[in-house]
């Protein structure tokens, strides 16, 4: 499997296939509006290099526009159909940066590079909240070289998920949130190891928990922050047993010869 995958946080990882450098979710602040970031460094520079980013959805956590911000000129930006018409920053960010952006829906295809890009379905409220009419679907997307590699964003369970998404080697799946509760159209960790028993990859990276936390809520439900992780491995290896989880730490990467 000679895909390489770099956790940064939340949901900022890098897939790096065929030689192409793929960014998803680019969130690099220590805090945003009531959230700190509680683990882990902030990426480093490198991290915002890229051949292409994608945004799954438009909840600010997701589509941060002083995190697009950091990209180089040029920079190819996949995001939701309609992103651009619901965040009129995106458009003042893509015009005075040189951003290139392509919008997509369930189903289309963007070739970067070496890769094809296919977006797919997700279960979950992308609009622009707290008061963005429904817009924009919430996506997520596979990524195509020499391995196949599903960045599920944000999402719950749905019927057709194997059938959208299709074989894959390699899955990053949502296993928790930013807060004590999760509401709907998410994956908690026994949803997602459920998840991957559906899919069937080769291997699965737990990301989207363990990062941010709400201000002032230290104490309330707190393995809800640490815990997701751990939880998803040990439900991964009941229900979904040929899967090999990695369970990656801030800033550390998998690939054909191991973590590091």
């Amino acid at each position: 499997m000679p895909v390489e995958v770099t956790w940064w946080g939340h949901a900022t990882c890098t897939i790096e296939d065929s030689g192409v450098r793929v960014l998803t979710d680019p969130l690099f602040v220590r805090r945003l509006a009531h959230l700190r970031r509680r683990r882990g460094e902030l990426p480093p520079r490198r991290a915002a290099v890229a051949d292409a980013v994608l945004v799954s959805h438009l909840h600010s956590d997701h589509l941060h526009l002083a995190s697009l911000a950091r990209l180089s000129p040029g920079t190819r930006l996949i995001v939701p159909r309609g992103a651009v018409r619901s965040v009129p920053g995106l458009g003042r960010l893509v015009r005075t940066t040189g951003l290139w952006v392509t919008e997509v829906a369930p189903g289309d295809e963007v070739r970067v590079c070496e890769l094809l890009v296919r977006a797919v379905p997700a279960k979950h409220d992308g609009r622009r909240l707290p008061l963005g009419p429904h817009r924009s679907p919430a996506l997520g997307f596979v990524v195509s070289g020499e391995s196949h590699t599903y960045f599920a964003g944000d999402t719950g369970l749905f019927d057709s998920m194997a059938d959208e998404v299709g074989p894959i080697d390699m899955a990053l799946l949502p296993v928790g949130g930013w807060g004590p509760y999760l509401g709907h159209g998410h994956l908690d960790a026994v949803r997602a190891a459920q998840a991957a028993a559906r899919l069937s990859p080769r291997a699965a990276v737990p990301v989207h928990y363990g990062t941010y936390w709400p201000i002032g809520m230290d104490a309330i439900r707190p393995h809800e922050f640490y815990a997701p992780g751990d939880e998803f491995a040990r439900n991964a290896a009941q229900l979904a047993p040929k899967v090999t989880v990695h369970r990656l730490r801030h800033c550390e990467r998998i690939g054909p010869e191991g973590t590091r």
